[in-house]
C-alpha cells in the first residue's frame, strides 16, 4: 500500500517531545486558603479541643431533632427531602455543577471524529471517501486543570449550598413545630381560664341578682371573659398559620395537612459545657465560602496561563475509492499529522485586565469567608447567651406564674367573702394569665435558641453523629 506523509511543520517531532513536559507547568498561584482566627472557646462556656472536619460525612447524616424526644417532630423530618423545593433546587444545583466539572474534565483528552462523504456528477459513476480525524489541545500551562479545579471547587461550594438548604429547612420546620405545640399547650391553658373565668362571671351575676354587687362588676366579668376567648381564637389561628408553614416546607398544600393537637414536649436538650469554636470550620455556609476562595484561586491560574502560547495537535488518516465497495481497500490511503502554536501578539490590556480581576475576585471571596466565618461566630455567642438568660427568666417568670395563681385565688375568695371589689379580682385575674402565658413562651423561646444554636454550629454539637444516635 502506497503511503503520502504530509508535515505542515518540521518542528512537530519537537513539540510533541516538548508537550509531556510543558503539560505539568501551570501558572495557578498556590494560594492558601485564608486562616481564620479561631477562639479557644466562648464567652459562655469553658474552651475545648480540636474537632476534626473529617467528621463532614457523619455530620451530614445526622439527626440533631432527635434530642427533643418528639414522636411527631422525628416522623416529620424525613419527608423534608422528599418534598421541600428548596431543597430539589439546591441538587439540582449539585447536578448542575457535576455536570460542568465532567465537561472541564473532558477538555483534557483528545477528540476523535470520523468523516464519511459521496460525491457524484454528471457523466461519472461517482466516489466514497472516509477518513478518521483526532485533534488534542495539551494543557502546557494548566490553564484547563485550573478550570478543572474551578469546577471542582464549585461542585464542593454547590455541596455545602445542599446541606444549608437542608439545615435551614430542618431548622424552619422544627420552630415552626414547636410553636405549633406551644400554641396547643396555651389553647389548653385559655381554655382552663375561660373555664374558671365562666365560673367567675356566673358568681357575679348571682350576686348582682341579689343585690350585693354593682352593675360595673358584672360587665367587667363579662369583658374579661370575652377578652380571653378572642385570645384563644387568635391562638387558633396562629396554630393553622404554623400549621401551613409546615406543609409547605414539606411541599404539602396546607388543604392536605394537619397535625392533631397533642401534649407539648417542653424539654430543651442540654448543651454541653464545653463547646469546641472549630465545630464551625463544619458549617455548611463556612465550607462553601471556603470552596469559593479554592475556585477564585484556580480563576487566577486561568487568567495567568492567557498569557503564553497554546498548541494544538491533529491528526488525520483517510482514503477514497470509485465506489463504496472498494472504498475499504482502496490502493491508496493518506495521513497527516500537525502542529499549531498559537499567541495573542497584542490584545490591549485584556488579558491584564483579566488577571486584575481574578485577584480582585480571590480577595472578595477570602473577605467573604472570613466575614461569614465571624458572623458564624457572633450568632453562636448569641444563642448561648439566649439559652443562660432564658433560663434564669424562666426560673423568675415560674415563680411569678404560681404567685400570681395563688394572688388571684386568694383575690376571688375575697370577693366572695365582700371583703374586696371585683377591680382587684381582674387585676389578679391579668396579672395570673400573663404570667402563665409568658412562662409557655419563654420555653418556646428556649427551645427555638436551642434549635438556632443547632443551626449556628453547622448541625449541632455532638460529633459523630452515628455515635451521638
Amino acid at each position: 500500500m502506497a503511503l503520502h506523509s504530509y508535515r505542515p511543520l518540521t518542528l512537530t517531532g519537537v513539540f510533541l517531545a516538548l508537550t509531556l513536559l510543558l503539560c505539568s507547568c501551570s501558572q495557578a498561584p498556590l494560594q492558601p486558603t485564608p486562616a481564620v482566627a479561631l477562639s479557644a472557646g466562648w464567652k459562655g462556656s469553658a474552651p475545648a479541643g480540636w474537632v476534626s472536619t473529617e467528621d463532614y460525612q457523619h455530620w451530614t447524616s445526622g439527626q440533631w431533632w432527635l434530642m427533643w424526644g418528639d414522636e411527631d417532630l422525628n416522623a416529620l423530618m424525613p419527608r423534608i427531602e422528599i418534598g421541600n423545593q428548596n431543597l430539589a433546587l439546591a441538587l439540582a444545583n449539585v447536578a448542575q455543577a457535576q455536570a460542568l466539572l465532567r465537561q472541564a474534565q473532558a477538555q483534557l483528552r483528545p477528540t476523535l471524529g470520523a468523516q464519511l462523504g459521496a460525491q457524484r456528477g454528471s457523466g461519472s459513476a461517482g466516489s466514497a471517501s472516509l477518513g478518521l480525524t483526532a485533534a488534542w489541545a495539551p494543557d502546557l500551562w494548566g490553564k484547563l486543570n485550573s478550570a478543572v479545579q474551578v469546577q471542582g471547587a464549585n461542585v464542593q461550594a454547590s455541596q455545602a449550598n445542599l446541606a444549608a438548604a437542608r439545615l435551614t429547612a430542618e431548622g424552619s420546620l422544627a420552630q415552626a413545630y414547636l410553636a405549633l405545640r406551644e400554641a396547643d399547650a396555651e389553647a389548653v391553658l385559655l381554655q382552663d381560664i375561660i373555664t374558671g373565668y365562666e365560673r367567675a362571671a356566673t358568681i357575679t351575676e348571682n350576686n348582682y341578682n341579689a343585690g350585693i354587687a354593682a352593675r360595673t362588676d358584672v360587665l367587667q366579668a363579662q369583658s374579661t371573659l370575652e377578652s380571653a376567648r378572642s385570645s384563644l381564637e387568635a391562638l387558633k389561628s396562629s396554630r393553622s398559620t404554623y400549621e401551613h408553614a409546615i406543609a409547605l416546607l414539606l411541599g404539602v398544600p396546607p388543604a392536605k395537612f394537619s397535625l392533631a393537637q397533642k401534649p407539648w414536649v417542653s424539654t430543651v436538650p442540654q448543651v454541653p459545657a464545653q463547646l469546641p469554636s472549630q465545630l464551625l470550620l463544619r458549617r455548611p455556609d463556612i465550607a462553601s465560602a471556603e470552596r469559593a476562595v479554592v475556585a477564585a484561586s484556580a480563576n487566577i491560574g486561568v487568567a495567568r496561563a492567557a498569557w503564553f502560547p497554546s498548541m494544538n495537535l491533529s491528526a488525520g488518516v483517510g482514503g477514497g475509492a470509485a465506489n463504496w465497495a472498494n472504498l475499504v481497500s482502496a490502493p491508496v490511503m493518506t495521513w497527516s499529522l500537525g502542529a499549531t502554536l498559537l499567541q495573542a501578539l497584542f490584545d490591549g490590556g485584556t488579558r491584564d485586565a483579566a488577571i486584575d480581576q481574578a485577584l480582585a475576585a480571590h480577595a472578595a471571596a477570602t473577605a467573604n469567608y472570613r466575614q461569614t466565618a465571624l458572623t458564624a461566630f457572633g450568632q453562636v455567642e448569641n444563642q448561648l447567651t439566649a439559652l443562660d438568660s432564658l433560663a434564669r427568666q424562666i426560673t423568675h417568670t415560674r415563680a411569678a406564674a404560681q404567685a400570681a395563681t395563688g394572688a388571684e385565688q386568694r383575690t376571688l375568695n375575697s370577693y366572695r367573702a365582700g371583703i374586696s371589689a371585683y377591680t382587684a379580682v381582674v387585676t389578679a385575674q391579668a396579672t395570673a394569665l400573663t404570667a402563665r402565658r409568658s412562662l409557655l413562651q419563654l420555653e418556646l423561646a428556649r427551645q427555638q435558641a436551642a434549635i438556632a444554636l443547632v443551626q449556628a454550629l453547622g448541625g449541632g454539637w455532638q460529633a459523630p453523629w452515628r455515635e451521638a444516635s
